[in-house]
């Protein structure tokens, strides 16, 4: 079974000024589709903050972004750090499940996505990440676009065990690729 994880696609997290924020609204949408359209699971993680912040959990920031579509049967996950099986719920709902693959997108892409990949591969499990499905915000160093494209080439070549690894597909390439439902 497929899982596609949606990392921090809140209101306080993926502003308008995130690159391509629209694109990847559309792919994200259309990834969970097409994982419950093939018998798959669908799990949004949520930052929480401390009270005060932008992200304190109710707050309207803390909310998944206006712009998801999530569906009946989806699951959320709630975590404190950049990494979305630190001390959360997560990897006990993957064991439940007879996961196949982890299928990743959402924001920040240098922060979050990329601490949730490389966890998700130390974890063990087969990793895809969405290269159209993630993003971020400029930096005073870099701008958006170079911090999502160092990204997508260093997960391809990260240092993991033989029989690892870190996959990178568009969304049209997840489409493509679709699995037959299993059998019972």
């Amino acid at each position: 079974m497929d899982v596609l994880l949606i990392i921090d696609v809140q209101q306080g997290v993926m502003k308008a000024t995130h690159h391509q924020q629209p694109q990847v609204l559309a792919n994200i949408n259309r990834a969970a589709a097409h994982v419950r359209q093939h018998h798959g699971r669908v799990i949004y993680i949520q930052h929480d903050d401390l009270p005060g912040d932008e992200l304190e959990p109710g707050s309207p920031g803390w909310q998944l972004h206006p712009g998801l579509q999530p569906a009946k049967g989806d699951s959320r996950v709630r975590k404190t750090a950049c990494d979305s099986f630190l001390e959360t719920e997560l990897a006990f709902l993957l064991a439940e499940q007879a996961v196949d693959r982890l299928i990743l997108c959402g924001s920040n892409t240098d922060f979050c996505v990329d601490t949730t990949v490389r966890s998700a591969a130390a974890h063990g499990f087969e990793v895809l990440v969405l290269n159209d499905g993630h993003t971020t915000a400029d930096r005073p160093h870099l701008s958006a676009a170079q911090i999502i494209e160092h990204h997508n080439w260093m997960w391809q070549h990260l240092s993991l065990p033989e029989g690892r690894s870190v996959t990178l597909l568009t969304t049209d390439q997840l489409l493509e690729a679709a699995q037959p439902a299993l059998a019972c």
